[in-house]
């Protein structure tokens, strides 16, 4: 059985296609990358809307596979930015419709967690997901991925990429503050906003902005809103394990490339006698193939969408996905 994935939430348009036993036949994909500023919405959904067909075909190419051989079209449906979703939706009605297949909307953070749970062997992981826009830590209970705990304002790529930004760097932001990190071992003071189970960026980010026009280097910075960020992170995935008396993590999202935040979150792990995992590098960042992987696990498990079904939701929350197929 065969199931083609297309993803576009945000500056990502992806595809992949995988089988029932989660091989992961192909994963392409084309970033948006803006000269100036951030992501515009409206741009990022003309970029996808440009190149979801050649990247469906690049995908059947590189599988291997015939369209027409393609049993499950699913597409990212929610959370994400307006256009895009809408986008990518429109491109996996009209798949579904020509292939006279079934069309499974998936919930993008829930992808996350699944692909990370078949690539990498974990039974039932607590997920901290980390990405441009969504920060949240994930658990399974009660029939349903739970939220633990979140960022009260902004995700933390978003915080990273703002705050590289304003010191002059391009897009994406987070790859370029991991490299001048590694060249200070200088900590500097920051907030660190943990209330409860949630934490907040948007303090921390303003901070290092403030000690940036101050004169502070760069370096020194990126390294210490590295170390506040990643440490506030940890501690409330270590409560989440301890209260759910797990000893597995999954990072998942774009930020858990960072390789100092998985040394964090291993060495978090390791003394609590836990283990931690991460996907490799193309299923930790938006991709088609996680949204494969987990439209054929819902197809799997009985759920069927009709076209009316699709619509997307741009506020599509975690713990609002009945996780059937477990």
């Amino acid at each position: 059985m065969l199931s083609l994935g297309i993803e576009g939430t945000a500056h990502t348009v992806g595809v992949g296609i995988v089988n029932e036993d989660a091989k992961v036949l192909a994963n392409v994909y084309e970033m948006l990358r803006p000269e100036h500023g951030g992501i515009h919405p409206r741009e990022a959904a003309n970029h996808h809307a440009e190149r979801v067909v050649p990247l469906i075909r690049k995908a059947a190419d590189v599988a291997g596979v015939d369209l027409a051989d393609i049993d499950v079209v699913a597409f990212s449906q929610g959370p994400g930015l307006g256009p895009c979703l809408r986008t990518v939706a429109t491109a996996a009605r009209a798949l579904a419709l020509s292939l006279e297949v079934p069309i499974v909307g998936v919930n993008h953070c829930v992808a996350h967690l699944e692909i990370g749970r078949a690539v990498n062997g974990c039974e039932d992981p607590v997920l901290l997901y980390v990405s441009g826009g969504n920060t949240q830590v994930i658990g399974f209970a009660r029939g349903r991925y739970r939220v633990f705990g979140e960022t009260l304002d902004i995700g933390i790529g978003n915080m990273l990429d703002k705050f590289a930004r304003e010191a002059g760097h391009g897009f994406p932001g987070g790859p370029v503050l991991e490299r001048a990190a590694r060249e200070s071992s200088t900590f500097l003071t920051l907030p660190y906003s943990v209330k409860g189970m949630d934490v907040a960026f948007s303090g921390l980010l303003t901070a290092a902005l403030n000690r940036l026009k101050k004169g502070d280097r760069f370096e020194d910075l990126a390294f210490s809103l590295q170390e506040t960020a990643f440490a506030m992170l940890c501690e409330v995935t270590e409560r989440a394990m301890a209260h759910l008396e797990n000893d597995e993590v999954l990072l998942g999202g774009g930020v858990a490339r960072n390789r100092r935040l998985q040394e964090m979150a291993g060495r978090m792990a390791a003394d609590r006698g836990a283990r931690m995992f991460v996907p490799p590098g193309d299923l930790c960042i938006d991709n088609g193939a996680m949204i494969a992987w987990t439209g054929l696990l819902m197809h799997r498990a009985g759920v069927r969408m009709s076209v009316e079904d699709t619509v997307v939701d741009q506020r599509f929350r975690t713990d609002g996905v009945d996780v059937v197929w477990r």
